[in-house]
Formats: C-alpha cells, sequence, structure tokens
C-alpha cells in the first residue's frame, strides 16, 4: 500500500504590485482566480481526506473558503505553523528598495539571520517540520490524504525536509527554487517519523 500523500496547495494570485517583499504581510488574493483555482482543485481531490488546513492569512483562507463551497464534505482549520516566512521590516517594500548589503547578510547566514528582523529560516524548518510530522501521523492514522493550502516558501521548507531532514540548515544556493504556481499544488508522500523519507512526488 503505498503512502499518503501532503497536497501543497497555493493561494491564489495576490494582489501586490510585482517586485513587492510579501510574506507574512496579509495581502488580498485575486478573487475570480481563486474561485477557478477552487474548481479545479475540488475536482482533483480524493472523496476522502484525513484532514485540510490552511494558512490564516486571508489569500489562504480565501481558497479554504472557495473550496468548501464546492466540497462541503470537506472542513478545514486554521494552522499558523504553515504560514509564510515573517520578512520584518522588509515586509510591503520593494525588493528592489531592500539594501544590497542586508540581502547578503541574510544570504550569508541564510538558516539563522532574521530577514529584516522578522524570521530566520531555522525557526520556519521547525514550525513546518512539527507539522510535517503531525500530517504524517493524521495520514497514517486517517488513512487518507492530507492537504495545505499554503504558500511558497512553506513548499519549498517542505521539499528541503524531506530531502535533507530537520539536522541541516540549507546554504542559499542550496534552497529549493521550485514551488507551486498560485492556486496550483504538488503532492509529496508522508512517511511516518523514524520512516526513511519519501522523494516529492509532482501533482
Amino acid at each position: 500500500m503505498s503512502a499518503p500523500r501532503l497536497w501543497l496547495v497555493r493561494h491564489a494570485r495576490p494582489e501586490v504590485a510585482p517586485g513587492l517583499c510579501y510574506g507574512r504581510l496579509d495581502v488580498a488574493a485575486n478573487v475570480r482566480h481563486s474561485r477557478e483555482s477552487a474548481r479545479l482543485l475540488a475536482q482533483a481531490l480524493p472523496p476522502r481526506l484525513a484532514a485540510l488546513h490552511h494558512s490564516p492569512l486571508q489569500r489562504c483562507e480565501l481558497l479554504a473558503q472557495d473550496l468548501l463551497a464546492l466540497r462541503a464534505d470537506l472542513a478545514s482549520k486554521a494552522e499558523p505553523r504553515i504560514t509564510e516566512m515573517d520578512f520584518g521590516q522588509w515586509e510591503g517594500r520593494a525588493w528592489n528598495d531592500i539594501a544590497r548589503a542586508d540581502i547578503d547578510a541574510w544570504t550569508t547566514r541564510f538558516g539563522h539571520h532574521a530577514p529584516g528582523g522578522g524570521e530566520p529560516l531555522a525557526a520556519m524548518l521547525t514550525r513546518v517540520s512539527a507539522a510535517l510530522d503531525e500530517a504524517a501521523a493524521q495520514a497514517h492514522a486517517g488513512g487518507g490524504d492530507v492537504v495545505w493550502i499554503t504558500h511558497a516558501g512553506v513548499a519549498r521548507c517542505v521539499h528541503w525536509l524531506l530531502t535533507h531532514g530537520a539536522a541541516r540548515m540549507p546554504l542559499s544556493h542550496e534552497w529549493p527554487q521550485s514551488a507551486p504556481g498560485y492556486g496550483a499544488w504538488t503532492t509529496v508522500l508522508l512517511p511516518l517519523k523514524g520512516q526513511p523519507q519519501a522523494a516529492p512526488a509532482r501533482g
């Protein structure tokens, strides 16, 4: 029997200017795109899930609400651990306006430097790792897939954790670049804690 999957669903297209830094910043998503993304997701999801969680930021909550309007059999719970990285004072600023020295300080100590005085990647990996362990336990106990409606940064954390584990911090050039597009998703297999890690599977 194959391992259950975690669906990493990214929120719909945000209503922000191009080149803006936004992580924990609670920006809205495009309403029409969110509804269309929910329609496609509702058709793709299996009939039975072990759990469905969404980031409490409004761009993810909207997609969760749109999905539930189409799938009355589902219920979603807000999960703060799958929220995007907090970029502190960088939030809401154009990336081009952030000093090169500040960007370099972050990439030099990529795992432990807090960008903009916000959240270090190490802290984000810790919380996502805990949520990932819980998702695996839920999936195996419930005999179904788990769905996260979340962010690109969280998806990258999951791929790093499944490939390398939580013991080693990535260097900036090692950090995964691929992530689901807006309103799209990928899936990964969910091994129980202590079992061999499964390679990510595209969905």
